[in-house]
């Protein structure tokens, strides 16, 4: 073994962990000490770790690992590899760092609470890679011991997501093989709830990546009872599967990994995926193009990525989104809004960090504190006032501090009775003396702004424009700069709750990552009716920061910021750091159940 030689190091375990602070202290020793790279999330029930390092490295932790006895019986699947580069890829899947977090699931199983969720324990049952292998190869024999009985009672389930199974999957003839076609793997239960009669009365022959995701599904379709009881899964996963089988066996094409590798392939080189733009052979997801609407790995070959630069994938276009729908590109990124999807995400938490140890020590948890940011053309005390009940109701674990923004706006009026301002007067009457409105502010403003503030009233130059917000793009320096002084001044805030404009702002601060640390340090952010200004400069790689995304599910309620460039906004957030909550309200913060519920869940997380 060349002490040069990289690998990469997959393992997961389902356990009760009775001390998550000294897992942690374990795993940020341990891996920082061997120069490990990569992600490894605790919970109480278990781990799950993908880590990189030179091979010798690798070795060393498994011993580390093994001697704790609550690994017990660990597959630990070790692959060589070559190097992750600093690249694209690299810093997307989280190979140019260490990155250890506390989380509520391993794995998100579902985006919404399930009235009776699976427990692990009753997973289906693993069957090596030989024993699964088998199974295809005889389907139509009877087996012993509950084993799959004929072929018409066996059915492949492909657990993973539709951009892992366009580049590989198992085949076996005879055998009907169900490609759920999900987004994401929390979407996978609502799969299994509306095709159930397709597994009803069947063997069913599970399999994933690595093994995990087959556990809680597999448990989730035991738990539906009589009828559902003979699920089996692939132990390892597939790629256990192609150790046993280097020539591919019953597996075509690639196995997508979630590392700098890519995908993992077999001794047969045949191609399974296509370009979806032009249906030529293609199968290499390294320029990490990405549906424009739901943001899903699309393949795209290197010919069509020269033509152009905003794609559809196929499930969007099944669901009536084409490119007549796509928003202005700027700079290589979206400019505007999405386009509304068939995602039915409620809250994908699982990801989520609580960050111990505790900044705190051993002591009782303090309140939250977090500083509150409004919107275009308010101020805190209006933002405070509305605000009132859901202070009210996180009174017990946060303190809402509400400051204004630096950029004073004048006092404007539209030409007729519709207007919004509470100040403004109507057609026809004298305007109220300035001095008794409450000055308005904003943290952005357009390019045109003078920032010189009127003494007196003056007349909209145009009708309300909906999409003015695209235009206020100016005045981040100001802000920033005022951000600073409030966070020294006032703080430390541990979060930032950002409304409209001030989630825009919030969402800013978070994309630049560590470049703020030492003056504005977050532990999360919460961003309600927020969006995404198209500033190329602050969107060049993923944000790495738990947030929570509220927003309106109906565009038809929200004049100002609509779902879509909500739910955009979320999506510039590395995968797992974001928790959406979606309301079928307008431009407001919920405060009723189940609202409520879920931001409390959200903050307790930081306590």
């Amino acid at each position: 073994m060349s002490k040069d030689e990289f690998g990469v190091l997959l393992y997961y375990k389902f356990a009760s962990i009775p001390d998550l602070n000294s897992l942690f202290s374990f795993y940020h020793s341990n891996c920082n000490s061997l120069g490990l790279l990569g992600r490894v999330r605790l919970s109480p029930n278990g781990v799950n770790v993908t880590v990189g390092g030179l091979l010798l490295a690798l070795e060393k932790h498994i011993e580390a690992v093994k001697s704790n006895s609550l690994f017990q019986g660990t597959d630990f699947k070790v692959a060589s590899s070559h190097h992750p580069l600093n690249d694209k890829v690299a810093v997307e899947c989280g190979f140019t760092s260490l990155s250890i977090r506390v989380v509520k699931e391993l794995v998100t199983f579902s985006s919404y609470p399930l009235l009776n969720p699976p427990e692990v324990s009753n997973a289906g049952r693993h069957l090596s890679a030989a024993e699964f292998h088998s199974v295809l190869q005889s389907a139509g024999q009877f087996m012993k011991n509950g084993s799959p009985t004929d072929d018409n009672q066996l059915v492949l389930l492909d657990a993973r997501n539709l951009y892992e199974t366009r580049i590989g999957k198992f085949h076996a003839p005879s055998v009907e093989t169900l490609d759920p076609g999900i987004r994401q793997y929390s979407d996978l239960p609502s799969w299994i709830d509306d095709n159930s009669e397709q597994l009803r009365g069947k063997h069913v022959l599970m399999y994933c990546t690595g093994g995990i995701r087959c556990e809680m599904a597999s448990a989730y379709i035991r738990s539906k009872g009589a009828g559902f009881e003979n699920v089996f899964q692939l132990y390892g996963g597939i790629q256990r599967y192609l150790e046993q089988f280097p020539d591919g066996g019953f597996f075509r094409g690639k196995n997508f990994v979630f590392d700098h590798r890519i995908s993992v392939g077999s001794s047969d080189t045949s191609i399974m995926g296509a370009c979806l733009i032009c249906g030529s052979s293609y199968d290499n997801y390294s320029s990490r193009c990405r549906c424009t609407h739901c943001r899903i790995l699309v393949l795209i070959c290197d010919s069509c990525q020269i033509k152009s630069d905003a794609y559809v994938c196929e499930l969007c276009l099944k669901h009536g989104m084409d490119f007549g729908s796509i928003p202005s590109v700027e700079d290589g990124e979206l400019a505007t809004v999405l386009v509304k999807n068939d995602l039915k995400t409620v809250c994908s938490d699982s990801k989520i960090s609580s960050h111990l140890p505790s900044r705190n020590g051993n002591a009782a948890p303090r309140k939250l504190r977090i500083l509150c940011l409004h919107g275009f053309r308010q101020n805190a005390s209006c933002f405070k006032g509305r605000s009132a009940s859901l202070a009210k109701k996180l009174k017990s674990i946060a303190e809402l501090v509400f400051i204004d923004a630096p950029h004073e706006l004048p006092f404007i009026y539209q030409s007729s009775t519709e207007a919004k301002n509470s100040c403004a007067p109507p057609t026809g009457q004298h305007a109220p003396p300035p001095e008794n409105c409450k000055r308005k502010y904003a943290w952005l403003v357009a390019s045109d702004f003078g920032g010189k503030v009127e003494a007196d009233w003056k007349i909209a130059n145009q009708p309300f424009d909906p999409l003015q917000y695209q235009g206020q793009t100016d005045g981040f320096d100001v802000s920033l700069a005022y951000l600073k002084k409030m966070f020294s001044e006032q703080g430390p805030f541990d979060g930032i709750l950002g409304f409209s404009q001030g989630a825009a702002m919030a969402a800013l601060l978070c994309a630049q990552g560590d470049k703020l640390k030492a003056e504005i340090d977050l532990r999360f952010v919460i961003l309600c009716s927020g969006f995404a200004l198209p500033l190329a400069d602050f969107w060049q790689k993923p944000i790495n920061c738990p947030s929570l995304h509220i927003f309106g599910s109906d565009p038809r309620k929200d004049r100002q910021i609509t779902s879509h460039t909500s739910r955009y906004l979320a999506s510039r957030f590395e995968d797992g750091c974001s928790v959406i909550i979606e309301h079928e309200f307008g431009h407001i913060i919920p405060t009723r159940s189940p609202y409520m519920d879920n931001i409390k869940d959200f903050l307790r997380r930081f306590l």
